[in-house]
Formats: C-alpha cells, sequence, structure tokens
C-alpha cells in the first residue's frame, strides 16, 4: 500500500476510533474492506486516495465479480463513503469520488413455500391424527379443528388473519362450493373450496356444534380477547405437526401454506391475474414475486418443447 494512502487510512480509523467511538470489529472490517480497494486499485495504477469516481465504479464492479453478496457490496460502499467524506471534511481531497456511485441492488428475497409432496405428507399427518382412535372429545376436537384449518389454508389461500377470524356463518351457506372472505378494507372476495377442505369442515363443524362452543360466531372460537383462535396458536399448532412429520418446524408457518397456495397453483398452470384475486392483493405486482415459479416452468416447456430444442437434443 502506498505511503501516503496508508498514512490517511490510519488517520481515517483513528477518527473513527476517537470521535465516533467505532467498536474493534468495526474498525477491522473498515480496515479489511479499504485495504481490499488499495489493493485493486494499485492494480490499475490509481491509489486510495487519489481514485476517480471511475476507478470506484471498476472496483465495485470487482467485488460483485468476485460473487459478493449484494449486502456486502454495500458495505464496502460504505466504508468508501466514510473515507473519502474524512479526505473531504480535512482538505485532503476537494472532491468526494463516491457521492456519484449508485448503492447494489438486493435481490427480492423470494417467498418460502413448500413443496407439493411436503404438503401432501402434512395434511396426510393431520388427518390421521384426526381419525386417531382412543382420544377424548377435546383433543379429537383440536385435531379436526388444525385439520380444517390446514386444509382451508391451502384450498384458498387465504391469510391467516382472515381464517382464523371466520364467521361461524360460512359453514351455513347455502353453496358449500365457495367461501366468501372478507379481506383488507373490508372487501370481499368469492374462493372455491375443495372437496377435502369441506369434508374436513364439515366434520369439524358437526363435533364443534355439540362442544360448549357451539354458541360462538366464530368458526374457530377461543377464549382469547379477540373471541378466536389466536394466530399465534395455529402457528405453534401447525410447527408441531410439521416435526411430528419429519419437517423442518422452523421453515413453517401458516404464511408459508399461503405461498405454497399461490406458486402450486402457478406452477400447474393457473393465470396470475386469477391467483391475485384469490389471494386478495389489490395489485398484481405483489403477486408478481410468484413469478419464479412461471419462469421455471416456462423456461422448462421452452427447453423441452421448442423444435428448435428437440432439434439440438437429436443431434447430440
Amino acid at each position: 500500500m502506498a505511503d501516503l494512502s496508508l498514512a490517511h487510512l490510519e488517520a481515517f480509523l483513528e477518527m473513527m476510533s476517537a470521535e465516533r467511538g467505532a467498536a474493534g470489529n468495526t474498525l477491522s472490517s473498515y480496515r479489511n474492506d479499504l485495504e481490499d480497494a488499495q489493493s485493486f486499485l494499485r492494480g490499475g495504477r490509481s491509489s486510495l486516495t487519489g481514485a476517480t469516481s471511475d476507478d470506484l465504479r471498476h472496483y465495485l464492479s470487482d467485488v460483485a465479480d468476485r460473487g459478493f453478496a449484494a449486502s456486502s457490496q454495500a458495505r464496502r460502499l460504505s466504508a468508501l463513503r466514510q473515507f473519502y467524506r474524512f479526505l473531504y471534511a480535512e482538505g485532503i481531497r476537494g472532491d468526494d469520488p463516491s457521492g456519484v456511485l449508485d448503492s447494489p441492488k438486493k435481490r427480492q428475497s423470494l417467498p418460502k413455500t413448500l413443496s407439493m409432496e411436503n404438503v401432501t405428507t402434512l395434511i396426510d399427518r393431520a388427518r390421521s391424527e384426526a381419525d386417531e382412535a382412543g382420544q377424548d372429545d377435546g383433543s379429537r376436537l383440536q385435531r379436526r379443528r388444525l385439520l380444517a384449518l390446514i386444509e382451508l389454508l391451502y384450498a384458498t389461500g387465504m391469510r391467516v388473519s382472515e381464517l382464523v377470524g371466520l364467521p361461524m356463518s360460512v359453514a351455513a351457506q347455502d353453496d358449500d362450493r365457495f367461501l366468501i372472505i372478507k379481506g383488507k378494507g373490508n372487501k370481499e372476495r368469492l374462493v372455491p373450496l375443495s372437496s377435502a377442505s369441506r369434508d374436513a369442515l364439515t366434520r369439524y363443524v358437526a363435533m364443534l356444534s355439540a362442544s360448549a362452543d357451539a354458541d360462538s360466531p366464530f368458526l374457530f372460537p377461543s377464549r382469547s380477547a379477540s373471541g378466536h383462535l389466536p394466530r399465534q396458536v395455529f402457528a405453534r399448532e401447525l410447527k408441531g405437526l410439521a416435526a411430528r412429520c419429519g419437517l423442518s418446524a422452523k421453515s413453517l408457518s401458516p404464511h408459508v401454506l399461503r405461498h405454497a397456495f399461490a406458486s402450486h397453483l402457478l406452477h400447474n398452470g393457473a393465470d396470475l391475474r386469477v391467483v391475485q384475486e384469490l389471494l386478495g392483493h389489490s395489485d398484481i405486482s405483489t403477486t408478481q414475486i410468484y413469478t419464479h415459479v412461471l419462469e421455471e416452468r416456462l423456461h422448462r416447456l421452452v427447453s423441452d418443447h421448442h423444435p428448435l430444442a428437440i432439434a439440438e437434443k437429436n443431434r447430440t
């Protein structure tokens, strides 16, 4: 490292320690990041102190090419910005070459989901536990409730708050093929019910009607302040079921089942607008997070069925 840049780096770190109270780990990170930048800049016949904006862009591009995550790239840019602000404040430079640099864009995280096989495993286990002999009425009702919750959630993609807050009146609808859900902003939407979810709901309601909670206005009553099953209780029971299935309880939640509903529909050819309506999204851009499923399916379709792809496979 050039002596001048080294001297300025040491002065910068001293300032961060004395004036900003930076911790040892923070100072070490700054040193490592800035020394890495200096090493790259020296290869381009520049230096940390004398770098231009273009020099720094080339360096950050190199960091990205080396496979560093967007968060790591952003940390390096932050170190550079702190350093050049110090140089400017001290009168060592008359400009800040980092000021015009754009922050790296973080990739949008994809929602966690479950495979269709894992959902089947989960539902099969819930069904077998609900039908298990030798249970007292309280245990059987709780297990039938869990099965109904899972079947309804996976069949409709409801938000968990919509699910646990369903009124008892939905069990007395004339047409049991559909469910009317009141979502955000009190907007109503119609969602279809699968035969499995209708069966689970019917069996649960039949047992609920003979219980002490038969007069509750909620489909999933509870002694909670809201009067209905708290979402946290459902989440806890779902994680317990996952553990009994040998699935990762940590990565499973009611919200993950909602994501699985959307992803599996798209995987099997559903239109994005239909999925938007079923999920209750007011803006389709919210639903487009699931298009990674479509992209994967379309890529496979093109690879398997496009004439040029088939011809290429035949040649090989």
